[in-house]
Formats: structure tokens, C-alpha cells, sequence
């Protein structure tokens, strides 16, 4: 799926509020969000579903850690592609179950890759499936180390909620 970032429509205070309450307990059923917020139950459920099919919110599968599969290794792949193979490179890139995410950037680079791995022979095999796209003309490879600060939207929910200290 293709997230074109200048179309996603924005939240308004109610729908961070909502989000931010799904963030805190995803199981909570429609009645319990109703209840929490103080809002109708058909108004929560037309918002989750107006959010859903606006692909506000991301797959489900978002929230699965790839070390609890045993991919272990990650890295983030900086990929140069030859002009006018872009949608031809990420069609192929899409075929490669390690790779998690790609986005495109400006600059040297065409491509940001996440993959993951099981271990060092394991990413060799992915970068080599990698330089095998036709198109690809280089790639730079950054091993994962650490992760300080894990993948987060509850300061910019609060924020557009109306309810951050800052």
C-alpha cells in the first residue's frame, strides 16, 4: 500500500483524543471508548471507521517486534536507484519478506530500506537479493545498534488533543 503523505487527512482534537485512549488500551471495546471520552458510541464508531478507511491508522502488524520471529538483526539500507526505476525497484523490493518498510527521500539517496535479518549471513543473502533488482545502482547498508527511542505518536496526539504540558 502507498501512503502518499500529502493527501493523509488530518486529526482533529476528538479523533486524538480517541486515538491517544487506543493507544493506552487497543482491546477497548467501542462502549468503553464511548464511556472514557464521553462521547456517543455510533460517534466512536464512525470516527474509528472514518479512520480506518483514510488509512490513518497503520496495519496491525505494525506492533509485531521481528526479534519475536527471530530476525534479530536489522539495518537500514540507503538504495540509489537509475532514474525512472523507482516504481519498478520498489515493486521488487515489495517481493523480499525481510524488507519492512521502504520510503523514498531526496538527497543522494533514492530509497530508505528497513530490513531484518536473522544474523550477518542472513542480511549478506538480503543486500545481495538487493543489488540483483535491475535498477539498483548502489546501496549503503547501516547496521541497527540500539534503539533509544521506539517508534511513537503519543507527544503529537497529545499535542493535537489539546492536552500536552508543552
Amino acid at each position: 500500500m502507498h501512503v502518499r503523505l500529502s493527501n493523509m487527512p488530518e486529526v482533529d482534537a476528538t479523533d486524538a483524543r480517541l486515538l491517544l485512549a487506543l493507544a493506552e488500551d487497543p482491546r477497548a471495546s467501542v462502549m468503553a471508548l464511548s464511556q472514557r471520552l464521553g462521547l456517543a458510541r455510533n460517534t466512536v464508531q464512525a470516527r474509528l471507521a472514518r479512520l480506518e478507511s483514510n488509512a490513518v491508522l497503520a496495519p496491525l502488524d505494525r506492533r509485531v517486534r521481528p526479534e519475536a520471529l527471530g530476525y534479530r538483526l536489522g539495518a537500514y539500507v540507503t538504495v540509489t536507484v537509475v532514474q525512472r526505476s523507482l516504481a519498478e525497484v520498489s515493486e521488487a523490493l515489495a517481493d523480499i519478506p525481510e524488507v519492512i518498510e521502504v520510503t523514498g527521500l531526496s538527497g543522494v539517496a533514492d530509497l530508505l530500506v528497513e530490513v531484518v535479518a536473522k544474523d550477518a549471513d542472513d542480511l549478506w543473502r538480503i543486500t545481495e537479493q538487493l543489488l540483483a533488482i535491475q535498477g539498483v545502482q548502489r546501496i549503503d547498508t547501516a547496521l541497527t545498534m540500539r534503539r533509544f527511542i521506539e517508534h511513537r505518536l503519543s507527544p503529537l496526539l497529545e499535542r493535537a488533543a489539546g492536552t500536552d504540558q508543552g
